[in-house]
C-alpha cells in the first residue's frame, strides 16, 4: 500500500537515491530541506511532524565527512548527530509514527573489532579515535531507539551501512570520503596524487543504489530491536583501491602515500548474514562496476559544467 514517507536528508547523497526509489514504488515522499526544518532544533522537528504526518520515516540526515572533516569537527559532529536523532525519536513517539528506519554507521564499531564485523561486537570497545564522536553519537541513538521500543512500543530499527559510494557523492576534497576524493584527484589532470596514510588499511564499500534497496527491504520486512549491517562483503586495501581507481580513470601519474596522515581504522569488513536472514538483502553491484559508474557520472557532470 502506498504510504506517506518522510526522508530526512532526502536531498543528500543516499537520500536522493532513496527518494527516487520510493517514488518509483508509488509512495508519497516528503524530503524537507534544512531551511524548512533544522533537525537540531526541537521545535522545528515537532513542527515537521505536525505538518507532514508521515506513516514511515527514514532518518538519513547527518553531519559527517572523511577523516579530515571528523578531526576538524568532533564537537559539532557529536552534538548535531546526537540531537537530531533524539529529537526525531521523541516526535515519532509523540505522533505515534508507524515505523522509523535509522541510518547508523560502522564508525560506531570498536577500533579493533574482529573482521568481519558482527553486530554483537558493537559494544566491545571504543571506536577509532578520529571518528569516535560521530560513532558514539550514533550508538547513543541506537540505545534510544531500543529504550523507546521497550517503554513506548516505538517501532524504530537501525541499519549500519558500510562506506557508501556512487553517482552524486560528495566530491569536495575538504569533506569527501576516500572514493570520491580519489576519483576527483585522478581525474583533474595532475601528474601526482597524494593520498593519506600508507595504504594498508582495508575497507568495504557499498554502492548507493544497493544501500537504498537494503533500506526499503528493512522497512518492509524487519521489526527487530538489534542493529543490522548493510554491506557488500567485498574487502579491499586502500592501496589496491587506489590502483583500481587509477585503472578506471586512466590515471598514469605517481601515487604518493603521506604516512604522516592518519590511516583511520585498520580494517573494516562486515558480516552481512543478519541482513540476508532478516530481510533477504544481498548487494548486487560489484566494486569494479560501481566505481566505473561513479567515474562516468563524475566525468559527465564535469563535462556538462564546462560545456
Amino acid at each position: 500500500m502506498p504510504k506517506r514517507i518522510l526522508v530526512t536528508g532526502g536531498a543528500g547523497f543516499l537520500g536522493s537515491h532513496l527518494v527516487e526509489r520510493l517514488r518509483d514504488d508509488g509512495h508519497e515522499v516528503v524530503a524537507p530541506r534544512r531551511l524548512e526544518y533544522d533537525l537540531t532544533v526541537e521545535t522545528d522537528v515537532r513542527r515537521m511532524f505536525d505538518i507532514e504526518r508521515p506513516d514511515l520515516v527514514f532518518h538519513l540526515a547527518a553531519e559527517v565527512g572523511g577523516i579530515g572533516a571528523n578531526q576538524a569537527n568532533p564537537g559539532r559532529y557529536w552534538y548535531a548527530n546526537l540531537v537530531m536523532g533524539a529529537n526525531l525519536l521523541e516526535q515519532a513517539r509523540i505522533h505515534r509514527t508507524e515505523k522509523v528506519v535509522l541510518a547508523g554507521t560502522i564508525c560506531s564499531y570498536p577500533k579493533h573489532t574482529p573482521v568481519p564485523f558482527r553486530e554483537e561486537e558493537l559494544w566491545n570497545g571504543f571506536p577509532e579515535e578520529t571518528n569516535a564522536p560521530y560513532g558514539v553519537a550514533k550508538k547513543a541513538i541506537l540505545v534510544g531507539a531500543q529504550a523507546y521500543r521497550e517503554q513506548y512500543g516505538t517501532n524504530a530499527i537501525m541499519l549500519l551501512p558500510v562506506n557508501l559510494y556512487g553517482p552524486r557523492d560528495n566530491f569536495d576534497l575538504e569533506t569527501s570520503h576516500v572514493i570520491p576524493a580519489m576519483i576527483r584527484k585522478m581525474c583533474d589532470g595532475s601528474d601526482e596524487v597524494v593520498l593519506w596514510g600508507d595504504g594498508t588499511p582495508t575497507r568495504e564499500f557499498l554502492y548507493v543504489d544497493d544501500c537504498a534497496e537494503g533500506l526499503v527491504l528493512a522497512a518492509e520486512r524487519y521489526d527487530g530491536a538489534e542493529p543490522v549491517n548493510l554491506g557488500s562483503g567485498e574487502e579491499i586495501s586502500i592501496r589496491a583501491l587506489a590502483e583500481l581507481v587509477a585503472e578506471l580513470t586512466g590515471f598514469e601519474g605517481e601515487i604518493v602515500w603521506d604516512a604522516s596522515r592518519p590511516n583511520g581504522q585498520p580494517r573494516r569488513s562486515l558480516d552481512t548474514s543478519r541482513a540476508e536472514r532478516a530481510f533477504d538483502f544481498a548487494a548486487r553491484t560489484s566494486l569494479r562496476d560501481g566505481l566505473r559508474a561513479t567515474v562516468d557520472w563524475y566525468r559527465s557532470v564535469n563535462a556538462a559544467s564546462l560545456g
